[in-house]
């Protein structure tokens, strides 16, 4: 059985057609900058139908979509009918820059006769306990709006954690810390492959900064910026998740070049990348307090699993917690799957490679085949 996977984000799509039995890649690509000028494509539709003139859709059985945010509506997979997509459109807000985008392609292949399969990043935090995921507001606030703590990039951690685990010879009491730094960025505590915390929220602006999204900040200065600055809440929302994070604080989203920026003595990519470290940090060291200790740290994703300088400010601090890295094999490290502990560290620290895309064709094979 050949699952052709969609995995969109706000300006990509990535795909992959994956033989479900074997686990085997047969086709993958990207399709980049959907929107902008010289882009790949104008929008996500015409990403996806790039995509399928690549792959075809002849020995596709099921198509399988990552959707970023699936609420308290959608605790497992999903089979697409007109009633899911009617309750998935009213999540829209929740995850503004992933979920329209990621609807739209579903949305746009109805009429195709491939069934299609929504995966959830929000399905593996159901396992949080109501501790880890109220928020300390009125409660008819969680009743009748569903405010809560959601956690995104699901998928992501479940894999690396798992992939963590093994690699360590762990088992269920193994206390892991992902770190999944890309575009977007998330911190998720685990036990034996169980979610306990992560810091997205309601939605995946609240937690760490990230390339445009501000992460943590005090609520009030939306009120501020509406009541006194002027704004109407679409633009305060637009700037938080457009504008803020990296590109706020200096003007590039792109964490290769704010780095580059910091190395040459720029003030204001130096502070950026402070402060990005800084809220890391905290990050961690909170969640080794909830967790008694730690096995493994994780790191993932684009930044993560790709830059050693971050991983190395993110890790000379924390030396009193047992994390200490080999220099030599943090700067060299090139492979999916590497330990770049020091030999004489208390805790693992990994580089996994992310793969989301696997991931969700398993999910989507089990739900096919239930």
């Amino acid at each position: 059985m050949n699952i052709l996977v969609f995995n969109v984000g706000s300006t990509t799509l990535k795909y992959a057609c994956i033989d479900a039995e074997t686990e085997e890649i047969t086709t993958a690509g990207l399709v980049d900058r959907i929107g902008q000028p010289g882009g790949d494509a104008i929008d996500h539709i015409a990403a996806a139908k790039i995509a399928i003139s690549e792959v075809g859709l002849n020995n596709v059985c099921v198509i399988g979509h990552r959707i970023v945010q699936g609420g308290d509506l959608f605790l497992e997979p999903a089979l697409v009918t007109p009633d899911v997509l009617e309750r998935l459109r009213t999540l829209d807000t929740l995850a503004p820059l992933h979920n329209p985008a990621a609807r739209s392609v579903v949305e746009g292949l109805v009429e195709i006769e491939t069934p299609q399969i929504l995966v959830f990043d929000t399905s593996y935090f159901l396992t949080l306990s109501p501790a880890a995921f109220r928020y300390a507001v009125p409660e008819d606030w969680y009743q009748k709006h569903a405010v809560r703590r959601y956690g995104f990039h699901g998928t992501s951690h479940q894999y690396v954690t798992q992939k963590a685990i093994q690699f360590i010879d762990g088992d269920e009491t193994s206390r892991i810390i992902s770190l999944h730094l890309g575009g977007g960025a998330s911190a998720t505590a685990s036990v034996g492959g169980r979610a306990v915390d992560t810091s997205m929220g309601m939605t995946p602006l609240e937690g760490l900064v990230m390339a445009t999204r501000s992460g943590d900040l005090d609520p009030a200065i939306v009120l501020h910026m509406t009541e006194h600055a002027g704004l109407e809440p679409s633009e305060v929302r637009n700037s938080l998740n457009r504008k803020s994070g990296l590109l706020g604080l200096c003007g590039d989203q792109d964490m290769r070049t704010v780095l580059e920026r910091r190395q040459s003595g720029d003030s204001s990519a130096t502070l950026a990348i402070d402060i990005y470290v800084r809220r890391i940090i905290k990050t961690i060291g909170s969640y080794i307090a909830i967790l008694g200790g730690l096995d493994a740290l994780v790191f993932t994703a684009g930044v993560g699993q790709h830059s050693s300088e971050i991983r190395h400010l993110v890790c000379e601090s924390l030396q009193h917690f047992g994390i200490s890295l080999s220099q030599e094999k943090n700067r060299t490290c090139c492979d999916d799957l590497a330990d770049i502990s020091a030999p004489n560290a208390r805790v693992r620290t990994l580089v996994v490679g992310t793969n989301e895309e696997l991931a969700i064709a398993r999910l989507v094979r089990n739900r096919a085949k239930s």
